[in-house]
């Protein structure tokens, strides 16, 4: 004897509009959520607008911060070498005294900051001019422990094009005053990724400069960045 088939409901169709007036309320509807969905951008690009710098006229200043992008076999991977360049040059130019490398530790078997700081020492920036935040999980806990842990109050900030203007939005609510150097990337499949990550990020990011949340690892207050600046002079 055959089992018969139980057949669950059968789901609705989301019904159209049949009035002009019920179409009219859709697209109202429609344009408020874009709207909504671009407002975080529109932000950042407000916030942004004329602190966007090259290698080349990038302002001097005492600090710049590098973060983290991703290692491949223990190594920088191609986006964070592109971004440790750039630093690298600006420290060689004189433009900076000091390469903050802000990135992910978490874990004892991948360690972004370590790597950054033997990269940087291969081209020339010497190992105490290099200091290393291990918690810097995110783009605003690395803005956020750079204030509060290692007091830097003005900095360059390198990262790749389509990340640094929430990179600076972010150091600017946080409470540092920010210049953003956008290094070129491959438009590649991860240059593609990062873009759109961007829009989605856009939110969390007006999210965090809003309701300023506590990093997600605080700590004592260090003091790797005054030292290493009182050694360069």
């Amino acid at each position: 004897m055959r089992r018969p088939k139980l057949r669950g409901p059968k789901p609705r169709r989301p019904r159209l509009p049949r009035t002009r007036a019920g179409w009219r309320r859709l697209v109202q509807v429609v344009m408020a959520g874009c709207v909504l969905a671009l407002l975080p951008a529109t932000w950042m690009y407000v916030v942004t607008g004329d602190r966007l710098r090259t290698t080349a006229d990038a302002p001097r200043t005492d600090v710049a911060v590098v973060f983290g992008a991703g290692l491949w076999d223990g190594e920088p991977s191609p986006y964070l070498a592109h971004r440790l360049d750039a630093a690298a040059t600006l420290y060689r130019e004189g433009r900076i005294k000091v390469v903050l490398v802000t990135g992910d530790n978490s874990r004892e078997d991948y360690d972004e900051p370590d790597a950054m700081r033997a990269y940087l020492t291969k081209r020339g920036v010497p190992d105490g001019r290099i200091v290393s935040d291990y918690a810097g999980f995110d783009t605003w806990d690395s803005c956020v422990r750079a204030k509060k842990i290692f007091g830097v109050d003005r900095a360059v900030l390198i990262s790749q094009g389509f990340h640094i203007r929430r990179a600076v939005a972010l150091c600017q609510a946080a409470g540092v005053e920010s210049y953003g150097v956008g290094v070129d990337a491959k438009h590649d499949v991860t240059w593609y990724y990062g873009s759109a990550r961007e829009v989605f990020a856009a939110g969390k990011a007006a999210l965090d400069a809003l309701f300023e949340p506590d990093p997600r690892f605080l700590g004592p207050k260090e003091t790797g960045v005054t030292r290493a600046l009182a050694a360069s002079r």
